[in-house]
């Protein structure tokens, strides 16, 4: 006797046009050459790098042997922009951190870090909140990182920062007038 087989049919694939989903779900077509749609807003970061790292410890060895309480750190941040092209932007992120325990230096520590971005399509009313706060935001966790290795390096705790509220230090900026200048 012989045995039947059914043998697999196989049918042709459907042909999907390639396209990106819009927010809403529904296929876009007209795509610019680098993946972005077209006349939508967009931020690219472009490269990140320390321009600027310094840490001192003055009062070695002594300052590192073990203290009554806890040093007073002080820390100051501030952002600058400057126009490099057309769409192109360097924020940079100047934070410096100082301690001190009854008067006496324990460390110093400084840090230029900067990012460049690409903004395309952005309302030229978001051009400085975005400059100003959302590009520092980005790049705030890679210098907060190299600022805590340096101070463990200099032979103590790694100093961790707290967040910062970007938004409202250019809310602070902005009463003060200092956000109305142009980015350089």
């Amino acid at each position: 006797m012989a045995k039947a087989t059914k043998k697999a049919v196989k049918k042709p694939a459907k042909k999907v046009a390639k396209t990106a989903p819009k927010s809403n779900g529904a296929p876009e077509e007209n795509l610019t050459g680098d993946g972005g749609v077209e006349g939508q807003p967009s931020m690219n970061i472009l490269a990140q790098y320390l321009k600027d790292l310094s840490f001192e410890n003055p009062n070695a060895p002594q300052s590192l042997a073990i203290q009554d309480g806890q040093p007073e750190i002080n820390i100051s941040v501030n952002v600058n922009a400057k126009n490099l092209a057309p769409t192109d932007f360097e924020v940079e992120l100047h934070i410096e951190a100082q301690a001190t325990h009854e008067g006496t230096a324990v460390f110093a520590a400084e840090l230029l870090y900067a990012g460049i971005f690409r903004l395309e399509n952005i309302p030229e009313e978001a051009m400085h909140p975005i400059i100003l706060v959302e590009c520092p935001r980005m790049i705030f966790p890679f210098a907060r990182q190299i600022l805590a290795d340096a101070t463990q390096k200099g032979g103590f705790p790694p100093l961790m920062l707290d967040p910062i509220d970007f938004a409202s230090m250019y809310e602070q900026r902005a009463a003060e007038g200092d956000n109305e200048a142009p980015i350089a």
